[in-house]
């Protein structure tokens, strides 16, 4: 059972859980047609019930309240893709996202939309993300009017990625800076433009992406081709071995050495693929 606390909107209300005696936000078509605060009532299964999660600064009844209950209702829309592409998902991310896709809005009303330089590695290491974020374009068109751009989408790419590996936005973002970072040094190594359309581009930054999540979480490869790949392709070796030193130094994280040589692997699968012998000095 359900006490009405605020009516947002047609779609969304505030209530208090009478069983846990927490106060959450419900989202649903019409479900706050007609209701009336005090109202006792229960909602119907279709309907999406938030718990109000404190996330950082702020009173979280005070930021749904602050939020157009368009952009809650264009975000649990989102929420609910993404449920519907990966199943369970930390569904915290409601409140976040919808304030960030709020104040885009406002930004793109105002002629002062803002850039992405990360929007191709975003697509390229988390293109199931992408796609949802995809269908929120068009959610978003459809309340709005408003056309977010590729930039913009790259954005809620990465809240819909924090909902799934207990990443925060910014660390997502770190983490594509890193990855386009070590790729770059590859290219600046080796005097090679890599082909960022290809197969060997899309498994070296996949791996990198990987790799650094293993960093953090301090696990370690069961697998070592460290002595074969320094004897047998000591090139790639030694640009593996820098790439894992600048993410040591940027992740501030001990780097487990069996990590050079099965970097190493595809560094040279690149060198490979696009025609190049790096080795051959």
């Amino acid at each position: 059972m359900y006490r009405v606390t605020k009516v947002l909107n047609h779609n969304t209300v505030l209530a208090f859980d009478t069983e846990d005696h927490q106060e959450k936000l419900v989202l649903g078509k019409g479900v706050g047609f007609g209701r009336k605060v005090g109202e006792r009532t229960t909602f119907s299964s279709e309907v999406t019930v938030y718990l109000l999660v404190q996330q950082g600064r702020g009173d979280p009844k005070d930021l749904v309240k602050r939020i157009d209950p368009v952009y809650l209702d264009v975000a649990n829309g989102i929420v609910q893709a993404a449920r519907s592409k990966f199943g369970e998902i930390d569904t915290s991310i409601l409140l976040p996202l919808a304030d960030h896709i709020a104040y885009a809005a406002e930004r793109i009303r105002k002629n002062e939309p803002i850039s992405n330089p990360l929007t191709a590695d975003i697509q390229a290491l988390f293109p199931e993300e992408y796609a949802v974020a995809r269908v929120g374009h068009d959610l978003i068109r459809e309340a709005t009017g408003l056309d977010f751009s590729e930039d913009e989408l790259g954005y809620i790419a990465l809240h819909i990625h924090s909902s799934l590996d207990a990443m925060r936005v910014s660390q997502a973002m770190q983490m594509a800076a890193l990855v386009r970072e070590c790729v770059e040094l590859v290219q600046r190594e080796t005097g090679m433009t890599i082909d960022t359309a290809s197969l060997s581009y899309n498994r070296l930054m996949t791996h990198i992406k990987y790799m650094a999540a293993r960093i953090l979480k301090g696990e370690k490869l069961s697998m070592d081709v460290n002595r074969f790949m320094r004897e047998s392709y000591p090139r790639a070796f030694a640009i593996a071995a820098e790439i894992c030193r600048h993410l040591g130094d940027s992740l501030k994280q001990t780097v487990d050495e069996g990590e050079i040589g099965y970097l190493a692997m595809h560094i040279e699968r690149v060198f490979e693929l696009q025609g190049h012998a790096p080795q051959a000095e």
